[in-house]
């Protein structure tokens, strides 16, 4: 073999040896890229019940944002996923109602903040609320959020929990988007 062909026989070798390393390479940013984002920024939640139709409906795969709370506080009315309180090996989804250091009554199927006469307008109900109507009064503590199902005749929530609240730090993100069913897919709110 001249001179000649075996620089050019090891120069394909080299190739092909860069070409195998830069495929390797941006295989392994792609996995490293998308475990940060889904240990980082996204959260995905899969709903097994029926506990906050119409909303989100038994079946539906949601993304959440977990830089949501990274700035702000949850407000009254955010959809949040978070870890269990009995059993923190679990994820939830449900509705914040009450916010720290508030007082929430519920009476005849309303609720009241913190003493008001005018009870929450909750326009986002499955159905009329019949079931567990109280009357219940909790004291949020501070750091931490009083969450119920949108469908309250039908919703394991902080009405029934051992551990009443969801503390700010065991929030995984705020619920944003349905992807599955396809049909269904969009914004929550």
């Amino acid at each position: 073999m001249s001179k000649e062909n075996a620089q050019m026989k090891r120069q394909e070798e080299e190739s092909a040896v860069k070409e195998v390393i830069s495929w390797v390479i941006t295989i392994v940013l792609a996995v490293v890229a998308a475990l940060f984002i889904k240990n980082y920024i996204i959260i995905n939640a899969n709903i097994p019940s029926g506990s906050m139709e119409n909303t989100i409906m038994t079946g539906d795969r949601l993304f959440g944002n977990r830089l949501a709370y990274k700035n702000h506080a949850p407000e009254r009315g955010d959809i949040v996923i978070f870890a269990f309180p009995d059993d923190e090996t679990e994820t939830y989804v449900k509705r914040v109602i009450g916010l720290p250091g508030e007082t929430v009554v519920i009476e005849d199927g309303k609720i009241y903040i913190d003493g008001s006469k005018t009870p929450l307008e909750e326009n986002y109900l499955k159905d009329e609320w019949i079931v567990a109507t109280g009357p219940y009064a909790f004291e949020v503590p501070e750091d931490a959020y009083f969450v119920l199902g949108d469908n309250r005749n039908n919703s394991y929530d902080a009405r029934y929990w051992d551990n009443t609240y969801v503390y700010r730090d065991k929030i995984l993100g705020e619920a944003v988007f349905r992807y599955y069913p396809i049909k269904e897919a969009g914004k929550l709110h």
